[in-house]
């Protein structure tokens, strides 16, 4: 695993716990995937199975972690990709903002 994506795992672990049913995959590009699940975050693959996929940049994920970039207009401006259930979409951008 390597660096950034165990950043991403021990920030986004303990956001996550309890607060997601399914599984979502957050797809940083050119460095991996992190899962997202009840149990909290591990380190995916770009074929695991979930119910919505987020794709980005990092810089994009660690502006929307940092309350700089807001989800919803990075989705809108195309700077955040979403493939599969969008109410699923918001419940993890509660997550990856902390609200």
């Amino acid at each position: 695993m390597s660096p950034l994506i165990a950043e991403y795992v021990a920030t986004l672990g303990p956001r996550a716990t309890g607060r997601i049913r399914g599984r979502a995959r957050l797809e940083i590009a050119d460095h991996g995937s992190v899962l997202l699940s009840e149990a909290g975050a591990e380190p995916g693959t770009s074929d695991a199975a979930a119910d919505v996929v987020l794709g980005a940049s990092d810089a994009v994920f660690r502006a929307i972690l940092s309350g700089a970039q807001n989800p919803i207009t990075a989705y809108m401006t195309g700077k955040l990709r979403v493939e599969g259930n969008v109410q699923r979409a918001l419940k993890v951008s509660g997550i990856l903002t902390g609200s």
